[in-house]
């Protein structure tokens, strides 16, 4: 069983001197891909007025284009500690033991607007690039769901539980021939009406993926999934190929 994580928005600055151009990416097969959206991007964040507006930045942020000019001989970290957003928080990943970043290694993917598909412990640089940026020439959009097929073929025998968001799932959703579950999170009330959730999204999916890469064997199948989810204080019901997430969070009457 694989989890697949969206990026944050939040990021980690800084890590080792290996740069994006010294380490090896997961599905290489991407690596045409990454390259054209990489390239897209710099050429874009070399007009600074242009980069500010496209990639939607506030006056505070302008630092963040010379970071992303930076991105071939930036720093780099594996992804899971590089995204620190409110889900990675949640996750706990400060607190890993060898076994946890071992889980992490097998068991956790993620989906990157720059990089595509990638594994929570391959290293990556600080960049700001979001699924739903319309880069000049490149689509993100068209590119992942072109250029993915080919590394979706390497996990054709293994379930996927599908963390992302919805933007995340529209550049390049699973094939159906692949078993995935999509994870909605919902509170339940009194009467077993469920309502979606919004602010507490993140961080029930992070305990999630926490709880699941704590387990001495991991999950491989939805029965053991609940269980672990269970132990995290959570819920998990079945419709379809969707996955509710249910929390201890109460739904008060208006």
């Amino acid at each position: 069983m694989l989890l697949l994580l969206p990026p944050s928005e939040t990021k980690r600055i800084g890590g080792s001197n290996l740069t994006i151009e010294q380490v090896h990416l997961s599905y290489g097969q991407l690596n045409e891909a990454r390259d054209l959206v990489l390239g897209d991007l710099l050429k874009l964040c070399k007009n600074k007025a242009e980069a500010a507006r496209v990639l939607k930045l506030s006056p505070k942020q302008l630092g963040e284009i010379d970071l992303n000019l930076a991105i071939r001989t930036a720093p780099t970290l594996p992804a899971y500690q590089r995204y620190e957003g409110t889900l990675y928080k949640a996750i706990d990943t400060a607190s890993f033991t060898s076994h946890e970043v071992e889980q992490m290694r097998a068991h956790v993917l993620m989906q990157s607007a720059l990089f595509g598909l990638i594994s929570a412990t391959d290293r990556i640089p600080w960049y700001r690039l979001s699924a739903g940026t319309v880069l000049p020439k490149v689509s993100l959009n068209k590119i992942w769901k072109e250029h993915q097929d080919s590394a979706w073929e390497r996990l054709v025998d293994f379930p996927i539980i599908d963390l992302r968001s919805k933007a995340y799932v529209d550049i390049a959703p699973v094939p159906e021939e692949i078993e995935s579950y999509w994870v909605e999170v919902v509170a339940e009330d009194s009467k077993g009406q469920k309502k979606a959730l919004n602010h507490f999204n993140k961080t029930a999916k992070g305990e999630l993926v926490g709880a699941f890469v704590r387990a001495k064997t991991a999950p491989r199948t939805i029965t053991q999934l609940k269980a672990v989810a269970k132990k995290a204080g959570l819920g998990l019901e079945v419709n379809g190929k969707t996955l509710y997430l249910i929390t201890t969070e109460v739904i008060r009457p208006k």
